[in-house]
């Protein structure tokens, strides 16, 4: 899953991508580079972000994903918690979409996504939108996740999204220490144990952890990082990596492929 900010503010790419002609070209080389999913955003949840209105995430989210629709055929998920922005996404070609707050911050969000017949991605998190990355981590955090997404994925099925267009995301970055983070990629199987028929997404890419490991390095320095991430992850087993380097972590996923296929 292939990352497009249609932002100003995002803590890697912000303001890069913000018209519809660099969004297309950066669409463009993401397909060459091997996405299969192009994941648009149309506001930052980075640390210290500020919330803006749905009618400027529709703003900037449902003319480019109106233009990517029709010159690709890849799916497209929109990163949102907002029904009314799930439902324009939707209306414009949006197949997917990616709530962080696992219908939490809008509980009108799971009708939306029901009643359009698209896909959904719940992902754990604590706090409110200005809190997600200060609310104070929980003690036990696999037992959190795990509540928290089973309380998701009951909501979902109780609103009528099928089983099978439901994707979990334990979110990386979110609420959860350094340990914390580590743990729940290095032992992703107590999770994916409980939710056994679902497909996993994770997101891991130039977040702040592989910042703390690697000595404070900057944002965009830290490819070998968020490759080694998705690669432990990927071999533990989960289905979609959302990633801002999309060459050179599919490539990377490539072998951890190969080494994995039966012979």
């Amino acid at each position: 899953m292939g990352i497009l900010n249609v932002t100003p503010d995002s803590f890697s790419d912000g303001g890069q991508f913000a018209t519809i002609g660099d969004a297309l070209r950066r669409v463009e080389q993401m397909i060459s580079e091997g996405a299969d999913i192009i994941d648009v955003g149309g506001e930052s949840s980075r640390p210290g972000s500020t919330q803006i209105s749905s009618d400027e995430e529709i703003r900037r989210v449902a003319p480019v994903v109106e233009a990517v629709a029709k010159r690709s055929d890849l799916p497209i998920s929109v990163d949102t918690y907002r029904s009314a922005v799930a439902k324009a996404a939707i209306e414009a070609g949006a197949e997917i979409i990616n709530d962080i707050s696992a219908f939490r911050f809008d509980v009108e969000m799971a009708a939306a996504v029901s009643n359009s017949h698209s896909a959904m991605i719940l992902m754990h998190s604590r706090g409110q939108f200005e809190t997600l990355h200060s609310t104070p981590p929980a003690d036990d955090v696999f037992e959190d996740v795990t509540s928290d997404l089973g309380r998701a994925i009951n909501m979902a099925l109780v609103a009528g999204i099928r089983p099978d267009a439901i994707a979990l995301d334990v979110g990386i970055g979110f609420g959860k220490t350094l340990e914390q983070n580590l743990s729940l990629i290095r032992d992703l199987d107590r999770v994916r144990q409980v939710f056994s028929h679902y497909p996993f997404m994770i997101g891991t890419s130039r977040k702040s952890f592989i910042g703390k490991i690697v000595g404070g390095a900057p944002v965009n320095n830290r490819l070998e990082g968020s490759i080694a991430s998705a690669v432990i992850a990927a071999y533990n087993g989960v289905n979609i990596v959302r990633t801002h380097d999309i060459k050179e972590t599919s490539e990377a996923l490539k072998v951890v492929d190969a080494i994995c296929k039966e012979p």
